[in-house]
Formats: structure tokens, sequence, C-alpha cells
């Protein structure tokens, strides 16, 4: 029978003093005492009092589960999620045994899957979470211990200093400890008997082509290009930039630099030559690894023709690359059509398989870096995040395992790119790192037709399936049969990244593609932060669609006003992170200054996302978007910033203003309010010249959605842009526009409105 409550029958949880309250039915009464608490979790008085049921655990470590001042963020879970209010149809469904379609659902695991979770309890994760708080040291030196370390860390775990009023930010964590990531990954699991276990089953962009590697086959072709990189004068500490789709030599290149204690920094292979060479001369690599070509769906992307364009630019700023590492990938062209220039370009195929397949290790300290992602700035500049090995490795692979509760048995698939955080941390080392076989994919998620994800799931018999907000609206958009043709019965665990996803696709991703069955994983985290820091626990929490829910162990998340001050309850503010924890970034490369002015300056004594955020009366949070000038666009962040820049640098163009509006696939994309060199008239011919110069100097997915021509912007008397009243006129909500007389000419706003379809 479904586990439904009505209007009239309440729910009332005191977890954080072992105690439940509630007015269920005989048979829930059973089966929520053994979810809530777990059947281990010792024995259990049930008494009634005025026609309540009452469990209060004997044991005496339930009582000790109390809100105290660190766990401020879940005080509202005194009381089981009740939606937030007097919420008229509340419904209360197990997994499996109904539809979640009311706005106030209540989404719980079914009894088997709580029962072999993880976390198999709100009381299990309330005992994990306040140890993380109140020993960091020891709940991750234990987790820590579970890997291979060279030598140990010294006896401070960790060191911190998250307030700048106090001297320099610094986070370290495990300093002194000696190990590699690459061992952990490769080495470790083919010593503990996995070397014959699939670690990558890799899907080509055209149906019918796929490979696989076995861990120790993985861990041989890893050695042999580690080989070669040492061969070329690579070092610890070199810089390799990797240009490459998701073919299995983008992992194999990222362990392979891990192995020799190079730095890996991957570019996402969508980027523009010029966004490219910005990176190369950031960062002065050794070498660049790339392929020819790319075949994304029907269309082929001359990815080599891009780097030599890139190498040629950065050359011109004073940096120049020696070895250019080009793999063919025949699908999409031959040798023969590929452009070369001799003594720089090499063919992969041509040297690496004639190296040894074995390689020495490069033991490294945990707080030596392991690779630079750039990500989008709001001051143009991209900025260069760099994690370091140790605490990245423990971190990442920890929220892979609880998150996703991840068993030996799964065959995990993320659609996500190397390219992007989410490529580094749950493609490739939080899998490779739990020993489990993942799950590559080449081409486009929806080619030959908008089945293809889930012909792929079939194939390979995924069980957890990691994916965007954006695929799941867009193949809202087709027809359900292109989902329902599939069985998909091998899914149990589904996951979101990249934004916030809204409900609606919370239910069409819950209900059809999961079958009513699966818990999904909406998990809230950054680049910089190299792993996830708010994330249901699918067998611990019941969840409501569009909510991250709860804080991963170590992390105390907090909501803050514009003065910093941390506001308690239900509440909307600045989403801030106090004190450190193992997976965060270490710096921005080459300008910690920047790193300091832009996460700890804003709000001292905290990391601030740059998200806002809302918690809910039962401590759940919601996340509400950027609150600086990035956009998100299909979970790329995007600096308002490079677009301005990149639609300025057009000769027609004096002006450009750039804001976020709210896109039904892309979650947000990119509005752009454009200012006309005096003379200059507006033409479509003109729009799409300006678009088109956004696409060469950033990439295709930066192009503006809208460009709005702007007579003139909305400035201040100090000439400062008013983005909250351009963002109004982008989202048509023009009876919000607010005080207008502060401008130096109130009349743009009018002249705005008037050009709004034109």
């Amino acid at each position: 029978m479904a586990w439904i409550f009505s209007c009239c029958q309440w729910m009332r949880a005191l977890l954080a003093t072992g105690m439940i309250l509630l007015r269920p039915s005989k048979e829930m009464k059973s089966r929520f005492k053994s979810w809530a608490w777990g059947t281990s979790s010792g024995s259990s008085i049930m008494s009634t009092t005025n026609n309540k049921v009452i469990w209060s655990m004997e044991s005496s470590s339930a009582n000790n589960i109390t809100t105290t001042n660190h766990l401020r963020h879940v005080e509202s879970m005194a009381t089981m999620p009740s939606g937030a209010g007097n919420i008229p149809h509340l419904n209360a469904i197990v997994l499996g045994e109904a539809l979640a379609s009311e706005e106030n659902d209540l989404i719980f695991p079914s009894d088997d899957f709580s029962r072999q979770a993880h976390v198999p309890s709100p009381r299990k994760y309330l005992e994990m979470y306040k140890r993380s708080i109140e020993d960091p040291a020891g709940f991750w030196s234990d987790i820590a211990s579970s890997f291979y370390w060279k030598q140990k860390w010294g006896q401070q775990v960790y060191l911190e200093n998250l307030d700048v009023r106090k001297g320099n930010i610094r986070i370290e964590w495990f300093k002194g400890g000696i190990t590699n990531i690459c061992y952990n990954c490769l080495d470790s699991n083919v010593e503990a008997g996995l070397g014959d276990k699939i670690a990558l089953y890799w899907e080509g962009n055209e149906p019918g082509v796929d490979a696989t590697l076995t861990y120790i086959q993985l861990l041989h072709n890893v050695c042999q290009l580690a080989n070669y990189l040492k061969d070329i004068g690579v070092k610890k500490g070199d810089a390799v930039v990797v240009y490459l789709p998701m073919l299995m030599e983008l992992p194999i290149t990222m362990l392979a630099c891990a192995r020799i204690g190079a730095v890996h920094s991957v570019v996402f292979a969508g980027f523009s030559a010029e966004s490219l060479a910005q990176r190369i001369v950031d960062c002065k690599p050794k070498v660049v690894i790339t392929c020819n070509a790319v075949k994304r769906g029907s269309k082929v992307i001359h990815l080599k023709d891009i780097v030599d364009a890139a190498l040629f630019e950065s050359s011109q700023s004073g940096v120049s690359v020696d070895v250019c590492l080009t793999y063919e990938n025949q699908s999409a062209m031959k040798k023969e059509s590929t452009k070369w220039q001799e003594e720089r370009d090499v063919w992969w195929q041509d040297v690496i398989p004639k190296y040894p397949t074995t390689c020495a290790v490069e033991w490294v300290d945990a707080e030596d870096p392991l690779f630079l992602l750039y990500t989008s700035g709001s001051t143009g500049k991209p900025k260069g995040v760099v994690h370091t090995t140790g605490g990245y490795m423990v971190y990442t692979a920890t929220t892979f395992k609880y998150a996703f509760d991840y068993k030996p048995s799964d065959i995990y698939w993320c659609t996500a790119d190397c390219g992007w955080i989410t490529g580094h941390s749950y493609v490739t080392y939080g899998p490779l790192l739990n020993g489990a076989s993942a799950v590559i994919f080449e081409g486009a998620p929806n080619y030959p037709n908008p089945g293809r994800c889930w012909d792929i799931v079939d194939k390979y018999q995924v069980t957890i399936f990691y994916t965007a907000p954006t695929l799941v609206r867009s193949l809202m958009r087709d027809s359900d049969e292109y989902v329902t043709r599939y069985s998909r019965k091998s899914l149990r665990v589904l996951g979101s990244v990249g934004e916030p996803i809204n409900p609606s696709a919370w239910r069409w991703f819950f209900n059809l593609v999961g079958d009513s069955k699966c818990p999904i994983s909406d998990t809230w985290w950054q680049t910089e932060t190299g792993g996830f820091m708010i994330t249901p626990l699918p067998g611990a929490w019941p969840q409501k669609p569009g909510s991250a829910t709860f804080p991963f162990f170590g992390v105390q998340a907090v909501i803050v006003d514009e003065k910093g001050v941390e506001i308690e309850g239900e509440c909307s503010g600045y989403l801030c992170v106090k004190s450190s924890w193992p997976g965060a970034f270490r710096t921005l490369y080459g300008d910690h200054e920047r790193y300091e002015t832009t996460y700890f300056k804003p709000f001292p004594g905290y990391y601030f996302s740059g998200d806002g955020c809302s918690r809910d009366k039962d401590g759940y949070h919601w996340l509400t978007g950027r609150v600086d000038d990035v956009i998100n666009v299909s979970g790329h962040r995007i600096g308002t910033a490079e677009v301005e820049s990149a639609l300025v640098s057009h000769p027609q163009c004096a002006e450009a203003a750039v804001v976020g509006v709210e896109h039904e696939v892309k979650g947000q994309g990119i509005y752009a309010f454009v200012t006309l060199v005096e003379g200059v008239p507006y033409s479509e011919e003109l729009r799409k010249s300006l678009i088109l110069n956004v696409r060469k100097q950033i990439g295709a997915f930066a192009a503006p959605d809208k460009v709005h021509w702007a007579p003139g912007l909305p400035k201040t008397r100090s000439g400062k842009i008013m983005r909250r009243i351009l963002r109004k006129i982008a989202s048509r909500q023009l009876d919000e526009l607010g005080d207008t007389s502060t401008l130096a000419d109130p009349n743009v706003v009018e002249q705005l409105i008037a050009l709004a379809d034109v």
C-alpha cells in the first residue's frame, strides 16, 4: 500500500531529541519507526498519549543528538518535514509506490533501499554530521586512513584561516602526508583484486561504436602516457593543458599527469581559440594534448585547428609551446586531412604505444597541486582554481560514495564533460577512487534521437545516472515515448548537477525516468568546493522536489544577510560556509589576492559562494541562483564581463551590458543590451554578427540568447550601470522597476522598454 498522509494527518518527528510524534496508521507506525531510526539502532519504547504515538529511544546516544550551535542550520529538524507551514495537500510518498505530483510531496526512500544504504536514516546522518563538525580532524582522518599514503600526515590534520581580518586566507589538509591520487585510483584497486573489473565503458558518438578498459588496462595506458610525458621533460609541478573531447584518452591524460606530479589543466573542448590561448598564456604549459577532430551528433568540430590558432595567439603573447600531442580520432577525421606543423606536432598513436606499461609513481605532498581549472569571473579574466591532492582525493571519494549510495555492483554514468569540475570529480577521480565502473559518452544525448540516453542506460545496465537539469528539461520537450520505449529497470539512483532543478523537471525525472522508485541526489556544489556541499543522501532523508536538502558531512552551511549576520530558521539570503572542508580550493593560480577578495572579503570569516539560498521551516535548503555577475548557463558559469568584452570588441558596438534571465531549458539564458556606434542602424545582420563575435571569442555556449538594442544604458550619476533595472526589463517585470529617479537619464528606461521586441 502507498504510504500517504492526507492533510489532516500531519507528521511530527522530534529527531533532535530522539523522539518521533506521529498520527499514522498501525502499518505506518512500524514502517516509519524502522525507517527513521534503522533496524539496528537499538530498542525503542512506544507509548500512546492523547491519541499521539510517541517513540523514544532507550539508548543514551539518541539523547545526545541535540540541537546545539554546530547544528544551527538544521535547528528546524526538531520537527519532521511538514511542508514549511500550513499546507493543505501534504503527501508522504514511499518510492516505488506512488507518483510525485503535488507541490508539497515528501518523497521517502523505500524500506528496502534504506535498509541497504550507507546512511539509512536521519539519525545516522545526524550522528555522522555531528561528529564531522565537532571532531573534523578525527572524522576525516578515519576516512583518509582507508587510502594509501606513502607517509602519513603530521599531528595537525588541518590548518585554516577563513577570516581576512586575521591575516592571509589559508587552508591545509593532511599536510605532510605523502600520497598519489593516480596510485589510489588504479594501483590500489589492481592490488585489491579489481584488475579485471571494467573501469571505463566508452560509448562513441555513433551507436554501436564502443570500447572498454579494465583497471589493469587503464593502468597500462596511463603508464605509457606518463612515461612519454617524462621523456619530453614534463616534471612535477609542470602544467599540461588538455583540450580533448570525451574520449577515454581524456581521463587517461588526467591520471598520467597525476601519476608524475604534473598539474593538468583541462579546457572544455567547446571553448574558442581565444579562450584557450588565454589559459595557455596564464599557466604556460610544457605540452598541449588534443585530438584532430570530434563528431558531436552529425557535426564535425575541428579541434586541432582551434588549438593551432590558440598556439599562434599565445606565441604572440610571448608564450610558446614546443609539443602538441594529437590523438587521431578516426571516426571524425583521418590523419591525412589534419593540418600539421612539423617538429611541434606529434601523433599520439605513433609514440605512446612504444612506451613501457609500468611507470614509477611521483609521490607528492597532500598540499601539492593536482589540477588547475579555469572558471569564469566577473572581471572578464578567467580564474584559475587550484585544487591540491590529499584533501581533494578524500573528499571526492567520500562524497561520491555517500551521495550516490555507491555499491561495488553499480554501473555509474555521469553525462558531464571532463572540461568542467563535474567531470574531474565525478567522471574520473570520485568513481575510480571507489573502484567503480563508469560510462563515458563522446556524443550528443539526443543523437540520433532523444532516446539515446536511455538506450545507453539499458545497454550498460546503468544503476546510477547523474546529469544536468538542462538535459532533463531538453528531453522533457520530446515525447515521453522516447523514454518509455526503454526498460531503465537497472536504475536505482538519479542525480542532478549544474543548477537548481525546478520541481516540474524533478517530478518528470522521478516519475518517468526513474519509474517513481529512484531517489534523486540534487547536488549543490561548485568548481571551487571540489565536491558536493549540500545534497540528499538517498537512503536518509525524505526529499522535496527542487531542494538540495542538507549539508554534507563537515560542511557548515550558513545563510547571512547583506551585513554578514547569520540568519536562523526559515529565511533567504546569501549562502556562505564557515570552517574549511578537505575538498576546498586553496587559491587562484598566480593571484591569491583575487582569491581572498572574491571569496572571503565579502563576508569576513566565511567562504562566500556567490549564490542565494532559502531555508524552509524544516531546514531544507533551496538554491535561488547567482547573486553576482556570473550567469549559470546549462551548468556553465559565464562571467558577464567576458560576454560584454566580446560584444564591445565588435567595431560597431559602443557599449554592452549582459544579464541572466530564466530559460526553460538552460536554466539561465544570456540577455545582452547593446549600444551601437553613433549612426549605425539596427539590423538583423548586425545582431547575428555580434552573436558570432561572442561565439568566436568565448564559445557557442556563451552566445547571447537575446540582443536588445539600447540607445543608452541605465546608469547612476557616477556611471554605474543599474543591472537591477536591466534584469527587470529582460524578464518583463516592468511593474517592479523600482525608483528610477536616481538615474542620470531616467528616460533611458522608457526607450529600452519600447525597443524590447525590436
